[in-house]
């Protein structure tokens, strides 16, 4: 089954894509095993949620795109889900906000490495950083730690999508400002993110980029005024609640 075989009108169509492009993913030798098992725990989530994007979470898009176009040096972090998900999209995201893509693993080998890089190429990538890995997120103990100098290494605002909670954390401790699109309000790579996105990455990534499109002519006043009014604690808040009240359920069944 390809995209273009799931029917928009079935009622769990982003669903059965997501599924369809992590399997395409494995078999491509893009997405780890241990990404089906992370995508379903996401899935999960994003039902409970009506799988939608939720006020709160669009707010924390636009402050994203704000963020990424007052940075400096803006990266984006992508592992083999997110390539597998949404390799045009990331792509889009770094040419509206003039952000690099970095590859970036936990199960790292040369040859996932080289494939998410040729993959993210083969959707309009022009320049992929992550092969050179000539520096190091202290505090790490594994090949996430390994990381491009001029990449993130000296990124000031780096967007982290399906983060590891421990890396989330010690991109922190480095002082960069993060945007981690995490379906799951309680995890610590949401509670560690200065702008903490509880949505799906199929929805979260474009949506992002039609921010930042937005947003692209406005004065640097105007995108600082939305940065400093985002509070990430009620943005959590508002995730969790939504999710415990049930409404988001009760919205994919209808």
């Amino acid at each position: 089954m390809t995209d273009g075989e799931i029917p928009e009108s079935h009622p769990r169509y982003e669903s059965l894509l997501t599924r369809h492009r992590i399997e395409e993913g494995v078999d491509k030798g893009i997405t780890s095993r241990q990404g089906l098992i992370a995508q379903g725990r996401g899935e999960a989530f994003d039902y409970l949620l009506g799988e939608r994007t939720i006020p709160s979470a669009d707010d924390a898009e636009r402050v994203a795109a704000a963020h990424l176009l007052l940075a400096e040096h803006p990266v984006i972090s992508v592992n083999g889900n997110v390539a597998a998900l949404v390799p045009g999209e990331v792509v889009e995201l770094g040419e509206a906000t003039s952000a690099d893509l970095e590859v970036n693993l936990f199960n790292r080998t040369d040859e996932r490495m080289t494939a998410i890089v040729d993959h993210l190429r083969e959707h309009g990538a022009e320049d992929v950083k992550g092969l050179t890995a000539d520096g190091r997120i202290p505090g790490l103990d594994h090949e996430r730690a390994k990381v491009d100098a001029d990449g993130i290494g000296d990124a000031d605002v780096v967007v982290v999508p399906l983060e590891d909670g421990d890396r989330a954390e010690a991109l922190g401790e480095m002082g960069k400002t993060e945007v981690v699109i995490d379906l799951n309000p309680l995890s610590r790579s949401a509670r560690a993110a200065d702008v903490p996105i509880v949505d799906n990455v199929i929805r979260a990534v474009p949506n992002v980029t039609e921010h930042a499109r937005d947003l692209a002519d406005a004065d640097r006043e105007t995108l600082e005024s939305i940065v400093a009014e985002f509070d990430a604690d009620e943005a959590l808040a508002a995730a969790e609640r939504a999710i415990r009240d049930g409404d988001g359920a009760d919205a994919a069944e209808d």
